[in-house]
């Protein structure tokens, strides 16, 4: 099943920059073959369902390997099954709409 993911990865007690955690997921979710999209405040993933949070879970192993002690991650995913819908789709939908 196709998902499109919104993640967000906040490492506790390591500073107050985040960066090098986040490079590090994002390299997990290109080594795995999703379309990703790095914003302000988080990154979009694509792809299929079990890909997708095989690399979440990675992501929060590979972080903990790094020496993060604790770790929360917010995800929000959806998945249609009425059409086929990646995240260009979606944004080209609303920008056609502006």
């Amino acid at each position: 099943m196709h998902v499109v993911m919104d993640i967000s990865v906040s490492p506790f007690g390591v500073g107050l920059s985040f960066s090098q955690y986040i490079a590090a997921c994002h390299e997990i979710f290109e080594k795995a073959g999703l379309k990703t999209n790095l914003h302000a405040y988080g990154t979009n993933v694509e792809g299929e369902w079990d890909t997708v949070f095989a690399a979440v879970k990675q992501c929060h192993e590979t972080l903990h390997e790094m020496g993060v002690v604790r770790l929360t991650s917010t995800i929000k995913a959806g998945t249609r099954i009425d059409k086929e819908q990646s995240m260009t789709d979606k944004i080209d939908s609303v920008q056609k709409r502006m």
